[in-house]
Parts: C-alpha cells; sequence; structure tokens
C-alpha cells in the first residue's frame, strides 16, 4: 500500500469564470478566467464551487438543503485497510459491531468462521495475539512462486497457455533486480551516515555551540566551505571528511528530515527491513499466522483489530483516516465531519508494511459481505497479482449480493488502462470488465488550474471512473490525532461515504443503480490539466477517466432521489 504524505498549508483558489448547469451531467464550468487567493481551509474539500467558489464535493450544500433523517438502519461500510484507533474520540459510536458474537469467550458463536470477531477481523493475526508488521512486495512472491518454472528459460521455451505468466514473471524479476539495487545502496548510504553523524555533529560546535543550526544557516557556511563532489566523495572514501564536507553531510541529513543520530538509525531500521522483508524471497511473513497462502481458505487471523503496540502506532494511521473521511462523527461538534453519520465501520486489516495478499483481499470481501456490508473501501493497490482469480470471483460475489465495491486508483502518476494497477475489475486480457459494482477513484487538489489532477494520482480513460478530493485532506488519525494528509487513498473513502449515504436514505436502490448515479451526477471541469508524470503535456480532465468528471454529493443525492421515485 503507497500513500503520498504531504504536510502543508491548504492552497485553495477562488475562481471567476462562466457556470453553465446541465440536470441530467451536473455543472459543467469553463474556468478561462481565474484569480487565485490562498484560504486556510481545513474541510475544503466539503464545499460547493457554486456557492464557494472552491471545486469540493458538495456535502455541505446537501446538509443544509436536507435536514430529513435518512430512512434506513444504518449502512455497513467495511474498511478493508491498516488496523484502526478504535478508541478514537471521533469514531466513538461509528464502528460496527457483530450483536450475534459474545465478547472475548473464545467461541465462534455466529458459526461464521471466526473467533470473537466483535468489531471485524485482523487477517495478519497471529494465533498469539500479535500482527504481521513486514511483508513481501508482491513482485518479490512473484519471483518466489514462479521462479522454479520460468528461471532462465526462454520464451520459446514457454508453453503458449504459461506465456502471460512468464512475462509477468519477467517484469517482476526485473523490478526486484531494480528496487534490491536502489534500496541496497540506501542502506549503505544510511550505514555510512550513522557513522559519520557524531563526527559532523562535532565538528559543527566550533560554529554553532548550541547545535541549534537552520538548515539556511548550514547552507550559508557551506557556501563559504564547500569542496567539488569529486573532492568529497575521494575524501569519504578516504575517512579524511573536512568541515566543508562535514557542512554538506548535515545538510544532506536535513534534507532527509534527518535532524538527530536517532532519526537516521531509524531511517536505517526502515530500509535495512524493506532489504532483508520486503524484497528477500526467503522471507517468511506468513509463519506466524499459521495460513497456507496459496490456498484459499478461513482460520488464520485474529480479533485485534486495533493493536496499540509500541513503535507501531503508525499502521494505524491510514485506516483511521480513511474511517474518518467515511464516517467520523458529524453531531460532536469537534474534530472532524464524516460524509455520513448514519454509517458503521466495519475494520478489516489486511495492510502491513509491503504488499497486500491476494488471498486476503478476497477473504476480506467475503466477510464483508456475508457480514451485511453494503459498501467496501479498498484504499491499497500494487502493480502485480499473483492470484487475481481470487479477486474477481470475490468481486462477482460481492455483486450478486448488491454490495458496492471502491478501489484507490493509486499513487504512481501512470496510466491504468496501460498499466495495471490491482485490484482492478478489468480481465486478464484487459478486454472487458469483470463486474460492474467496482469504482476506481482518482485524486484532484484543490487548484482549479492546470494543477487540478494531482500529481501523483493515476488516471485512465478506461478504468478510472472519476475524480475525488485527495491532497490537503484533514482527517482522523491514530493515537486520537487528526494530520493532513494526500493520495488516492483519501479520495475513495469520499466515493465510499457517499454511496453509503445515498443507501441509507434511498435504501431500495440496486449497487449498479448507485454506481451509475454516482457517476452520471458528478461536476464536468472544461480546463486542460498536466497529465500526472507527463513533464509538462496537457490534457483535457475530461480524458483522464471514464466518466469526465469529480464526485458531487449533491448532484448524487438529487439523481438518487430521482431514480428512486421511478422504482
Amino acid at each position: 500500500m503507497k500513500s503520498v504524505y504531504i504536510f502543508i498549508l491548504v492552497v485553495l483558489f477562488i475562481v471567476s469564470c462562466n457556470i453553465v448547469k446541465n440536470p441530467k451531467n451536473g455543472y459543467i464550468i469553463s474556468a478561462n478566467k481565474m484569480e487565485a487567493s490562498k484560504i486556510a481551509l481545513q474541510n475544503w474539500y466539503h464545499k460547493d464551487y457554486q456557492h464557494d467558489a472552491i471545486p469540493g464535493i458538495s456535502l455541505e450544500k446537501f446538509y443544509k438543503q436536507n435536514l430529513k433523517s435518512a430512512k434506513s438502519k444504518s449502512v455497513i461500510v467495511a474498511v478493508i485497510d491498516t488496523q484502526i484507533d478504535v478508541n478514537h474520540e471521533d469514531l466513538k459510536g461509528q464502528l460496527w459491531t457483530n450483536t450475534k458474537e459474545i465478547p472475548n469467550n473464545g467461541i465462534d458463536d455466529d458459526h461464521n468462521g471466526y473467533i470473537d470477531d466483535v468489531n471485524g477481523w485482523n487477517f495478519l493475526g497471529t494465533k498469539s495475539g500479535g500482527y504481521v508488521v513486514w511483508a513481501n512486495f508482491e513482485y518479490t512472491r512473484l519471483v518466489r512462486d514462479w521462479e522454479s518454472f520460468f528461471k532462465d528459460k526462454t520464451e520459446s521455451q514457454i508453453s503458449a497457455q504459461d506465456r502471460s505468466n512468464y512475462k509477468d514473471y519477467l517484469k517482476a524479476l526485473t523490478k526486484l533486480e531494480q528496487e534490491a539495487i536502489y534500496y541496497n545502496n540506501w542502506l549503505k548510504s544510511l550505514k555510512y551516515s550513522v557513522v559519520t553523524y557524531p563526527a559532523a555533529k562535532d565538528s559543527l560546535k566550533h560554529y554553532f555551540p548550541k547545535e541549534d543550526y537552520t538548515y539556511q544557516q548550514l547552507d550559508s557556511l557551506y557556501q563559504k566551505y564547500k569542496i567539488n563532489d569529486k573532492t568529497f566523495r575521494k575524501r569519504r572514501e578516504d575517512g579524511d571528511m573536512d568541515i566543508g564536507a562535514m557542512i554538506g553531510f548535515m545538510k544532506a541529513r536535513f534534507d532527509f528530515n534527518e535532524k538527530s543520530l536517532e532519526d537516521v538509525k531509524e531511517n536505517e531500521a526502515q530500509i535495512d527491513s524493506i532489504v532483508n522483508k520486503n524484497l528477500n524471497i526467503y522471507f517468511d511473513e506468513r509463519s506466524g499466522l499459521d495460513d497456507n497462502p496459496k490456498i484459499l481458505g478461513r482460520g488464520y487471523g485474529n480479533n485485534n483489530v486495533s493493536n496499540t503496540k509500541a513503535g507501531h502506532r503508525l499502521l494505524q494511521d491510514h485506516g483511521t483516516k480513511v474511517s474518518g473521511i467515511i464516517a467520523a462523527d458529524r453531531k460532536n461538534n469537534f474534530g472532524i465531519k464524516g460524509i455520513a453519520q448514519n454509517v458503521k465501520i466495519m475494520p478489516l486489516n489486511i495492510s502491513a508494511s509491503g504488499d497486500e495478499h491476494d488471498k486476503d483481499i478476497a477473504m476480506a470481501i467475503y466477510y464483508a459481505v456475508n457480514n451485511g456490508a453494503k459498501v467496501i473501501n479498498m484504499s491499497f493497490g500494487k502493480e502485480f497479482s499473483l492470484h487475481k482469480e481470487w479477486v474477481f470471483d470475490a468481486f462477482q460475489y460481492a455483486e450478486q449480493h448488491n454490495v458496492l465495491i471502491v478501489h484507490s486508483a493509486g499513487n504512481n502518476s501512470f496510466n491504468v488502462d496501460e498499466n495495471p494497477y490491482y485490484p482492478t475489475d478489468v480481465a486478464y486480457d484487459g478486454s472487458k470488465e469483470i463486474c460492474q459494482n467496482f469504482i476506481n477513484v482518482g485524486s484532484i487538489s484543490s487548484k482549479l488550474d492546470r494543477t487540478f489532477v494531482s500529481g501523483f494520482s493515476n488516471y485512465g480513460k478506461l478504468n478510472v471512473d472519476l475524480f475525488a478530493p485527495g491532497e490537503e485532506i484533514y482527517s482522523t488519525s491514530a493515537s486520537n490525532s487528526y494530520k493532513v494528509d494526500a493520495g488516492t487513498s483519501l479520495a475513495a473513502p469520499m466515493v465510499s461515504g457517499t454511496a453509503a449515504l445515498i443507501w441509507s436514505y434511498y435504501p431500495s436502490l440496486t449497487v449498479t443503480e448507485v454506481k451509475q448515479i454516482i457517476l452520471d451526477s458528478g461536476t464536468a471541469y472544461d480546463l486542460e490539466v498536466l497529465f500526472p508524470g507527463g513533464e509538462g503535456k496537457r490534457v483535457k480532465f475530461s480524458e483522464l477517466s471514464k466518466s469526465g468528471k469529480v464526485l458531487n454529493v449533491y448532484n448524487a443525492m438529487e439523481r438518487a432521489k430521482e431514480v428512486s421515485k421511478k422504482k
């Protein structure tokens, strides 16, 4: 799972332009004349373009004009993600409870195959009560599993039915080799930094006795004492570092946010784990689960969806942010307001520091469907998939039970029509969609200009359905806190929350109707934007997704009302 972390102030733009109302397709906005002004606003994504001149999802507009209560019982939204902070002040009362299960009696009271699953399930939970922290990247698993079949073979030696897997193997092997070189070099550099840091710090005491220097002060001093890069490398290799090199070394530590030796050592530990766990084909990440990842079935994991082990609280961060966007308490007058109040979050943990297993993805979907979820949010992704068929079957099972799946498009800045990003609803050969209950969501910013589409966001005219805000998003976070973050991971739950809101008012709608309502009712912005990762190339915003639109809650609820009346 990859998320883009950007901790900066929210910059919003007021735009002067013409607005043309289209009852069928929402609002088409022409942004030829624009004036920009900065607005520090934590909930910008709840705003409405017409009323606030901010390209949000029009959530506040809906609530201001619709004071009636929802018609149905709480809608369950399964969040397949990391662990979450179940004690967060803004999520209390918003979590799903399995009323058929007697807590902590060690018995599977409801006979669903999961013991004491009172608030969901941790598919990475160990039998000893712990959980998996590090996992392989999917391309590491793929190389390990297929090496015995394809190693050192040419395509002419591969049968026609195995050639697709063979090509995936070669692609995964290339990726593994490239990443191994990159991270091993980084680890080597960090080991050097750990040794050099005390000497550099001691050298700077002559200039900064209180050790209170800033980056700007270091840079100014460096201009006076700097040496060329070639000399720096030679002296580093010889172990002879002069003051210029020491200053340059410390500047580099600031660039990597390593402002203490402890920071350097922490980064070294993280990169060491990537090298020896994420990228290690011999690392057995499932050993504590008593699970065979090659066989689909229940019987592994535990019921602890919110482990607060010291040093691992960041593993709650992602899932807590996603859950807050969907369902943070709207009535408690503090923190943030989720999209839908009448929602219960079902935490299903499958994400560690690495890539998710296809087995865990599929089993979490089956669990969600079988235990009453109407919406499943999946804010994670990967470039390879070892068991696509398991996930496809789970998608279709969800479709048969009228359950919507919402997925984040990914943060790789590439075209998912050309570069598959999993999980996906696209068949093996890319020819068709295997189900009609899947929405793939890209990310936009608050800036109605050429940077409107987030630079990190994946896109695709065929396989990204629409966009939603995913930059500078303020939400609940681990340890009962709130943070600003960015990523398509935060755009997807806005769609999930909207689907839950629709069903809470109009429970008779089908999953295909809800999906189409969301896509048809979005806002279409008529402007050119930068291609994510396109080195300055521009494209019409409408060409980057199937709908060509941005999520609009108000329009979706109005459209849902119309569709519901006709049923």
